[in-house]
């Protein structure tokens, strides 16, 4: 009887919560827990067991009371729970201890033991807690009462400690074997969804039939016998039949009652948290997949291939569908219903059947392939109501109509730095050909391009030049009617209202009599596209009298389709000095500023960005409020104070479809973040947003897509090519600001600065893996430590891409052994964790996400990559940090859509300025490919871009080269670093244009005729052997870096690299270097010499080239630089104003 009175006691102590001490220890130890900064691990360790086990015994106390077991067959679970009671007030009085800075002497000895205890008497538990749940099973009539409600919440929390137990065992059993893990993770999925429905969604619940509840609870209770049963060993070396059966079966039962529940309640899009952007291309994307499917070969994409079909077909029709209700969606309720309705059912069967390919929803998939008939059905319903879209939109731009802006132009506007760009395109329009010339200012918005048109609008030269002067206003909206009657207003002695009711015939006849034999300038303001100049162009006489065009415009290449010679004036930013000028006229006009404000206004000047736009918004709320409220307003200032959203949504909205998503993707990149070209392209191609075009490579149509964007000022190129093209991008910090905000609002992608914002985009309490909220389809997480992102444990089960960006300027977080959480999102297509070293082997969490496209990782030592790399089979891009050779298996040959295999540097040692990729001293690394049976293996077609270590030549490294047809860039490097002689022989990669070569001591080398870009370090070569590649017939650009070749003089001889354009020699020990002639240099347009301390000269013959734009010497002696500076000066002489040389640090 006395062990019966302790248990009622103990329960009636749990009824009063204020009086109850177990409750104020156990959170008191979770408060602790989150105040854990400087403690032992070992010590949050042993708290987490504890609080863990404490919880679960009290459950399962609770859950065998509430099913009325014998009180007596509860004594042991009962000591053991007040072992727990007891060991977990002597820890919350340590932490205690270490509050007040009164921490015992043999605390780590005390600590040790007590984990020693836990563990002796851990065994014990797990056989208790089975024995009473088995106990509650077998007495009971019906397995879980969920009536009154007090016994729902004890089934809650009964469920809530049994997704504890499991994630504990995840996380603290690291040594299991994969196969293990994999059940382990389904089990804790399904727990998870039942711990959801009982707490989040209990209207579904109280929805279901009793039957339904009924084995709801028969299935908590045999989830209880089965965790509890679980043993430490049992997860090291296997699971054992009897546990392994018993887990199949109840994640089969979980599967049947979340299949239940959603044919009753199924899953709302904003649960599912589908990206609203670019939705058509989304579902192109998806039909590829699902093509690629069909075609597949048995076995290597698990899927019911009929019913998929059945799926694809449905859904081609309902794209076909969608492609004519886009653009009257808008104006129409149903269309729009039926938009939504399709996409949703389109974005949950992409969810379901990338589940079902790894074994998981089957039971969903004829659930969602009856939504798609459904929704089929609804859009025949009213397929014959849609109109032709051309027509609409035809109908649309005829019937608006705009007044002439000229009026709310500011004609006093102040301008600041802008006088050498008036006087530049004032002589573009004054000057020149007779014939009819069109002039372009071109920039992104905010730059004051309206302003400076305006202003060389009422210039005196033009003023004087001009017969007539018209200002017209395109937008993004108008129609010739619209175009035609602004011209008028502003030159014809009609009015504005004379004109609009004028027929458009009537107006062309009228605006080309007026304008015929007349010198004429008109300004066409914000141009968007060439259709506004195709309308106008035929009303506008060429009478060769000098008449002018000019046109501001966002889009740069806009210009070329005007005109195909034409060259537009990039309007450039202002610096800080001439915003802080603008600030100061702005606010005081004329007047002087108090010199106690110039601090202050420097600051908000600082922030500006160099944006006309953003001074003035500035200056209109600092003249508004008090001045001693300044420093506040300054100080509160970051990239998204500035308020620039309006042009950037009308650019954003007069984008093509294709290149919002592009746009919204740049944004998960940092404020001001060098962001390497070719690594975003190939995160486009992953993610499924660069259409394939025939005729041209998925990476080339990508740099279109870049260069639009570019065009269109929304993208910053920060650093170019070596010879054309962007090799470094921004954004600038309003567009930055505006796409985030876009991006998060059209739940594209979610960006988490830490740990709190990842608990808030989970929508759930303090533990991420139990996480409820829907989960988001993009995450980008910045400058988590490796500890802070080991702790929060992000689980996000539909997350289908995960950016991980380190901290700007530390090095980089290590992730060490152990379960990374983030990998159990098991539908990821695109994941970059290089900013994360991670400390060990191989994660295999890795192999288990077959959906992968992208990947990126960097691995503290040198590894190997594990044979199971094949499992991924849908991967285009394998990134691996690292300075050190990895060895990849053989397996490698059989992931066929293989596209950019490269070892990068690792985080540490990478950088984008050209000064430091000139000083690095880390060894370049690449890949060892297998050559077992390589004849047997498939090639991988579709490789372009390798970085190859290579340790073999002759007859087996043709083998390899054989497997690589398509290859385009390589780098190679020598896999030992001792001298070898040997034959670098690559003349039979035909489509080779980007070749790099690294540590070829003593070797030599065939390389292809048709190459282009050629990098040499490391190689130690005599200059003799330079003759070969002045040969190469096609070779544009040479970089010689460090001990490429080895020697004092370098001849160029006759007919040697006629086709060179960009020559860069640095930190060569060259003293003399000698051309045969200037035809040597007959197509070099950049020469750049970096620490070459020995050089004296350069051949003279180089101030003969009629191509030289550019001239960079940096570390050299003054010498060289004389004879560059001569170089200079000659080709003034010949007429080559524009020859830009640059000086750095002359020796």
């Amino acid at each position: 009887m006395e062990f019966r009175q302790l248990i009622s006691k103990l329960i009636e102590l749990e009824k009063n919560v204020g009086d109850n001490q177990i409750y104020f220890i156990v959170n008191g130890l979770m408060n602790c827990l989150k105040l854990r900064a400087g403690l032992d691990q070992d010590m949050i360790d042993l708290t987490k067991d504890l609080l863990q086990k404490l919880k679960l015994s009290k459950n399962i106390l609770d859950i065998a009371t509430m099913q009325g077991v014998d009180p007596m067959q509860l004594i042991y679970l009962l000591a053991h729970y007040t072992f727990m009671v007891i060991n977990a007030k002597w820890l919350r009085n340590v932490y205690l201890s270490y509050f007040y800075q009164r921490v015992p002497h043999d605390i780590q000895f005390q600590i040790s033991q007590l984990h020693r205890k836990i563990e002796l008497v851990d065994p014990q538990f797990h056989a208790t807690s089975v024995h009473v749940m088995k106990a509650s099973k077998e007495l009971s009539r019906s397995p879980l009462t969920f009536v009154p409600e007090k016994n729902k919440y004890i089934v809650a929390e009964f469920v809530d400690s049994l997704l504890g137990a499991l994630r504990q065992i995840l996380d603290f059993h690291i040594t299991f074997m994969v196969p293990v893990q994999d059940h382990i993770l389904n089990l804790h999925e399904g727990v998870k969804s039942i711990s959801i429905l009982l707490h989040v969604k209990q209207e579904n619940f109280n929805a279901l039939p009793d039957k339904m509840k009924d084995h709801i609870g028969v299935v908590i209770i045999d989830l209880g016998i089965v965790i509890c049963s679980i043993s430490v060993n049992e997860i090291k070396h296997g699971l054992a039949k009897g546990t392994d059966l018993a887990i199949s079966r109840l994640v089969k039962d979980l599967q049947f009652v979340m299949q239940e529940v959603a044919q009753t309640h199924p899953p709302s899009s904003s649960s599912l948290r589908f990206p609203r952007t670019n939705e058509l291309g989304s579902i192109d994307f998806f039909l590829e997949n699902l093509q690629e499917i069909a075609t597949s070969e048995a076995g290597s994409i698990a899927s019911p291939k009929d019913q998929i079909q059945i799926i694809q077909e449905d859904l081609l029709f309902l794209r076909s569908f969608l492609q004519k209700i886009a653009k009257q969606r808008n104006q129409n309720v149903k269309f729009q219903a039926l938009w939504d309705g399709a996409m949703e059912v389109a974005y949950k069967a992409e969810f379901v059947i990338d589940s079902v390919a790894l074994g998981d929803r089957l039971e969903c998939l004829d659930t969602v392939a009856g939504d798609i008939k459904h929704t089929k059905t609804e859009a025949l319903k009213v397929s014959d109501s849609i109109r032709n879209d051309d027509e609409a939109q035809r109908v649309a731009n005829n019937s608006i109509h705009f007044k002439s802006q000229l009026s709310t132009l500011a004609l006093n506007e102040v301008l600041v730095g802008l006088d050498e760009e008036v006087k530049t395109i004032a002589d573009r329009l004054t000057r020149g050909s007779n014939q009819l010339d069109i002039v372009s200012i071109v920039g992104m918005a905010g730059l004051g391009k309206t302003t400076l048109a305006n202003t060389i609008y009422h210039h005196p030269s033009i003023l004087g030049h001009f017969h007539f002067r018209a200002w017209c206003t395109i937008s993004q909206v108008y129609s010739k009617q619209n175009l035609l009657v602004q011209i008028l207003s502003s030159i014809g002695s009609g009015s504005h209202d004379q004109y609009i009711k004028m027929h458009e015939d009537d107006l062309v006849v009228t605006l080309f009599q007026l304008l015929k034999r007349n010198r004429y300038l008109i300004i066409l303001d914000d141009v968007w596209d060439i259709g506004a100049w195709n309308l106008l162009e035929r009303s506008l006489p060429n009478d060769a009298n000098g008449s002018r065009i000019l046109f501001t415009s966002r889009i740069e290449n806009l210009s070329l389709q005007f005109k195909s010679d034409s060259q537009p004036h990039h309007l450039c930013h202002l610096s800080d000095k001439e915003c802080l000028e603008l600030l100061l006229r702005k606010i005081f006009g004329k007047e002087d500023c108090p010199p106690t404000l110039i601090k202050v206004l420097m600051q908000v000047a600082n922030k500006c960005k160099g944006l006309p736009h953003t001074v003035v918004i500035f200056a209109g709320i600092l003249s508004r409020i008090e001045p001693d409220c300044w420093q506040e307003f300054a100080d509160s200032l970051n990239s998204n104070t500035s308020n620039s959203t309006e042009p950037l949504e009308l650019s954003y909205i007069h984008l093509p479809e294709y290149l919002k998503p592009c746009l919204l993707y740049i944004g998960a990149f940092r404020e001001d973040q060098d962001i390497p070209v070719r690594k975003l392209s190939w995160l486009w191609i992953s993610e499924g947003f660069v259409q394939k075009i025939e005729g041209k490579s998925l990476d080339d149509v990508a740099e279109d897509y870049l260069k639009d964007l570019i065009g269109r000022s929304l993208v910053m190129v920060t650093e170019q090519r070596t010879l054309a093209g962007a090799k470094i991008c921004r954004l600038h910090d309003l567009v930055h600001e505006f796409v985030v905000a876009k991006a998060k609002k059209e739940s594209f992608l979610q960006i988490s600065y830490g740990s709190n914002d990842l608990l808030q985009i989970s929508n759930w309490g303090d533990d991420l893996s139990t996480s409820t909220g829907p989960s988001p389809h993009r995450l980008c997480m910045y400058s988590m430590s490796g500890k802070e992102l080991a702790m929060s444990r992000p689980f996000f089960p539909g997350l289908r891409c995960l950016l991980y960006f380190g901290y700007a300027c530390m090095g980089s977080e290590k992730l060490h052994d152990g379960p990374i959480w983030f990998l159990k999102s098991k539908l990821l297509r695109v994941l970059d964790f290089r900013d994360m070293l991670i400390s060990g082997n191989f994660p295999s969490e890795l192999l288990l996400l077959v959906h992968l496209r992208y990947l990126a990782i960097s691995l503290w030592y040198s590894a190997s990559i594990p044979s199971a790399i094949d499992n991924l089979s849908r991967l285009h891009t394998f990134l691996v940090g690292g300075n050190a050779v990895a060895r990849l298996p053989n397996t490698i040959w059989n992931i066929k859509t293989l596209r950019h295999l490269r070892r990068t540097e690792s985080p540490q040692s990478s950088g984008s300025t050209l000064g430091h990729q000139r000083n690095k001293t880390f060894p370049p690394s690449g890949f060892t490919l297998p050559t077992r049976d390589i004849e047997n293996s498939p090639n991988l077609d579709h490789l372009d871009s390798f970085s190859l270590a290579i340790n073999c030549f002759g007859e087996q490294l043709q083998k390899i080269l054989k497997k690589l047809p398509s290859i385009r860039r390589l780098k190679c490097v020598h896999a030992d670093a001792g001298n070898q002689t040997g034959i670098v022989k690559l003349d039979s990669l035909s489509r080779l244009e980007s070749l790099q070569l690294h540590r070829f001591y003593g070797c030599k080398f065939e390389v292809p005729m048709n190459l282009k870009k050629l990098t040499l370090s490391r190689n130690k070569w005599p200059w003799s052997e330079i003759s070969t590649i002045g040969k190469l017939p096609n070779l544009e650009v040479l970089k010689l870096e460090k001990k490429s070749f080895m020697g004092e003089k370098w001849e160029m001889q006759e007919g040697e690299f006629s086709k060179l354009r960009f020559l860069e020699l640095s930190r060569l020990n060259l003293c003399n270097w000698t051309a045969y002639n200037s035809d040597n240099f007959s197509h070099l347009e950049k020469l750049v010499l970096y620490s070459c301390l020995r050089l004296e000269e350069v051949p003279l013959c180089l101030g003969e080239s009629s191509t030289i734009e550019m001239i960079e010497v940096e570390f050299c002696r003054k010498s060289l630089v004389s004879y560059v500076e001569q170089i200079q000066q000659e080709q003034m002489e010949m007429g080559n104003q524009d020859l830009k040389v640059v000086i750095t640090h002359a020796i």
